[in-house]
């Protein structure tokens, strides 16, 4: 896909050919930028091919998506956004895939007062819900909400000392700072830090450094294939602690980059990773698995993704929040529909979705709570549902 290019996408078999007769009929205009190509292409294409499975009609309007690329590129994923925003006339945005970029987007929103509906993590993308941010709303779990997850898990393995390595960025810092806080409520000392970037090829060094800290775990905070390269040099220096991930690795990409060197290790994710392994009890089984039989019908077998299921669930916010929307009677590609329909998403409750349930509000606008993580380790080079974590 070259940069910038918009594809514009129809459930119709996915194909751009048989899509271009319905738009000019197209009422509702949803921009997405995503990365599908660059470091986080592993999170960007899952999320570019989930845009075919969502609706193209709800409540007797049509629906056009005009998809574009910004590479994991910050500077890009902004210019995307007004592109869509200004030249396409947009109703919403949804995107991008990974914290930086969504972060710089949070600005654009609040200045054209256009919803915006990111994919990425980082509770600071919709926290504090005041300014800009009351137009931006996120589907993945808050850092948070994973974080206390994973200290839960810590310290039933007994961990005392952690060492930790992330990303350079606000991806990593904000998981340093929620995991460090986390930890510390479960009487856990972190013993050493390290960073390293998105498009690095070594990490020798951090790894030696963790490794003569004698940390009794290690997490690693990154996201998409990435996270394996800190992953096999820790196994490779023979580190023999328990080494855990942020939701972020929770990609069979990542399996399949990091082989056998990611056996074993733990890390919190929504519950479409394991959907087939939760009990009928779970009440994000059903809806969880109706986004899996869509994806697989269409990718392929053990295709699915939860980066994938967060543009899954980001388009079942907007599709629930058109009907409200439109009752208001303001048309499609105003200022009026624009508000009209961030109102409607801020509303959404008891919303099952594939990673969790929506509850949002005026001062919650990611809307997730503890029905939106299980803890997964992977046995075999498979991910499995660990209940007693």
């Amino acid at each position: 896909m070259k940069m910038n290019q918009s594809i514009r996408l129809s459930v119709v078999a996915g194909a751009v050919a048989l899509a271009m007769p319905l738009l000019a009929s197209a009422q509702i205009k949803v921009g997405i930028t995503v990365a599908s190509t660059g470091p986080a292409a592993s999170l960007g294409i899952p999320e570019r091919n989930t845009v075919a499975l969502l609706p193209t009609e709800v409540a007797g309007q049509k629906i056009e998506y005009i998809v574009l690329d910004d590479g994991t590129d910050t500077t890009v994923a902004v210019k995307n956004m007004r592109k869509l925003i200004t030249d396409d006339n947009v109703d919403v945005v949804i995107g991008t895939s990974v914290t930086p970029g969504s972060l710089a987007m949070v600005d654009v929103a609040g200045e054209t007062k256009t919803p915006m509906i990111s994919v990425a993590a980082n509770a600071k993308i919709v926290e504090p819900v005041e300014g800009a941010r009351q137009w931006v709303f996120k589907t993945p779990q808050n850092d948070q909400l994973m974080a206390g997850a994973l200290a839960d898990a810590m310290a039933k393995q007994g961990i005392k000392k952690l060492g930790f390595i992330g990303y350079s960025d606000a991806y990593g810092e904000g998981w340093l700072n929620v995991m460090t806080e986390a930890a510390k409520a479960k009487g856990i000392e972190m013993v050493a830090v390290e960073r390293y970037g998105r498009t690095d090829t070594s990490v020798t060094g951090q790894a030696l450094k963790l490794v003569a800290a004698k940390p009794d775990g290690i997490l690693v905070a990154g996201s998409g294939t990435p996270v394996a390269l800190p992953q096999r040099e820790l196994k490779s220096r023979g580190y023999k602690g328990i080494m855990y991930q942020t939701h972020g690795a929770a990609n069979n990409d990542v399996l399949r980059v990091c082989g056998k060197d990611c056996n074993e290790m733990i890390l919190p994710a929504g519950p479409l990773l394991v959907a087939d392994q939760l009990p009928d009890s779970n009440v994000v089984k059903k809806s969880a698995l109706e986004y899996k039989a869509k994806y697989e019908a269409k990718y392929g077998e053990g295709t699915i993704n939860t980066f994938g299921g967060h543009m899954w669930d980001a388009g079942l916010l907007v599709s629930t929040a058109i009907p409200a929307a439109l009752k208001t009677g303001a048309k499609p590609g105003t200022a009026e529909f624009r508000k009209a329909l961030r109102d409607a998403i801020e509303q959404v409750k008891d919303l099952p979705a594939s990673q969790g349930v929506f509850n949002m509000s005026a001062t919650d606008h990611a809307g997730f709570d503890e029905r939106a993580r299980v803890i997964v380790k992977v046995v075999d080079g498979k991910w499995t549902y660990q209940p007693d974590l």
